[in-house]
């Protein structure tokens, strides 16, 4: 319930000549920014009776204007409901006069979208933002205020999970020519932009992408030093997420040699998978149990995201130890035994037939025989006549490479010890 007091002086000063209604209001307005001890139930009550007299007086535009400016300017000091409550009623009633008042209503949505903010209520935040109209011809908008604003609106939607909304958002910032000038020049608008973009691949599964973009922000100075690893091991999750393959393989060796990765929790699940070694059950679950709920979602065939990572990257790991092997055994090694033999082994060729024939895995199978044939070296034929000779001609190279990098060392040492 509204103040009575003010509620009097409201209709007490109704028909005083205009002079007199802008002076009271001015004076109501500074009794209710400065009260004390108020209820936020009646302050907020209080401040829209307020605002209907105001927006409803007689009064010249520009002094209604200058009022209201004042009013929206005082709720930035106000508990949260009562930023949402008096600030949803004022962008209502703006609605069918924006036009007029189209400065105002920006205003007031910037401090309603803090009032849901405080509130977690992400989503509507990120609606009250939406409907500025930042390309309007009434009033002059930066185009570092847009972007600013746009990326506000992508990261309340991503807070909400909301991510085809932030998507949405984001392209906005893709497709402005201004925006790309703006992020190049403003270094804490761009970092705000890369992790947004960051998390929106996340969200999609596009999981390569979002490592070398969370590795991007992970490098940047503007960014304290637990955002910075936070990013690091966002971007070591997504890269172990990712499809087995040469481009993750090639992720993977980036992350490792990272000096600061030995410090991120799945540095041990990191090195296992960069040295191609076969992951154990509780490893698996150790790093499931940081995932968010997305990269635990389950993919059309039934299988989680992780599990999947995990069967694909055991199956290379496979190929680097076996130059052959059954798919039974395959089936057993990737865990797939559900009690039919037969449909693990049939599990394990599906497995491998899609990575051969999306070229991230080297090999043939014989499906008759239930045999799948890796390549254990680059150039070495799958069968024939030549491919043991081809791989005797490889073992002998890497041998004569040792020795030679071992004499070299030698050399190198005995040198040393002379000039010493």
């Amino acid at each position: 319930m509204a103040s009575p007091t003010v509620t009097a002086a409201l209709q007490e000063v109704e028909h005083s000549s205009p002079t007199v209604k802008t002076n009271t209001y001015n004076a109501l307005l500074d009794q209710l920014t400065t009260a004390a001890n108020v209820p936020p139930e009646e302050h907020g009550a209080t401040l829209i009776v307020f605002f209907d007299a105001v927006l409803s007086s007689s009064l010249g535009i520009i002094v209604i204007r200058n009022i209201l400016a004042n009013l929206i300017k005082s709720l930035s000091h106000v508990p949260p409901e009562v930023k949402v409550k008096v600030g949803k009623h004022i962008v209502d009633s703006l609605q069918s006069q924006l036009a007029s008042y189209e400065e105002q209503d920006a205003a007031v949505r910037e401090i309603l979208a803090e009032g849901y903010e405080a509130e977690e209520d992400y989503s509507e935040a990120a609606k009250a933002l939406q409907g500025i109209h930042l390309d309007s011809t009434q009033r002059q908008v930066s185009d570092r205020s847009k972007v600013e604003t746009w990326v506000r609106i992508v990261r309340y939607f991503l807070e909400d999970d909301d991510t085809v909304s932030a998507e949405s958002a984001l392209n906005k910032i893709k497709n402005s020519p201004a925006a790309a000038q703006v992020l190049k020049d403003a270094p804490d608008l761009r970092l705000l932009y890369q992790l947004s973009q960051a998390r929106i691949m996340d969200s999609r599964r596009d999981f390569l992408n979002a490592s070398a973009e969370y590795l991007t922000v992970s490098f940047n100075n503007m960014a304290d030093e637990e955002d910075r690893k936070r990013a690091l091991s966002a971007a070591i999750k997504t890269a172990i997420l990712a499809p087995a393959g040469p481009q993750r393989s090639r992720t993977l060796a980036k992350l490792y040699k990272d000096e600061r990765s030995p410090e991120i929790d799945e540095y041990g699940i990191l090195e296992s998978m960069f040295l191609d070694r076969l992951l154990s059950q509780a490893d698996v679950e150790a790093f499931a149990s940081t995932l968010a709920p997305h990269q635990l979602a389950l993919t059309a065939d039934g299988s989680t995201v992780l599990s999947k990572a995990v069967i694909e990257h055991n199956l290379l790991a496979a190929s680097r130890l076996y130059e052959n092997i059954t798919t039974a055994a395959l089936a057993e090694i990737l865990g797939l035994k559900d009690g039919n033999d037969e449909t693990a082994a049939e599990k394990a060729e599906d497995y491998a037939a899609r990575m051969v024939e999306q070229g991230r895995l080297r090999g043939e199978i014989d499906q008759i025989a239930g045999v799948i044939v890796f390549e254990t070296a680059p150039g070495v034929e799958l069968h024939g006549s030549s491919r043991e000779l081809r791989q005797w001609d490889l073992n002998v190279q890497g041998l004569v490479e040792d020795v030679e990098r071992c004499a070299a060392g030698l050399s190198e040492t005995l040198a040393v010890s002379v000039y010493s």
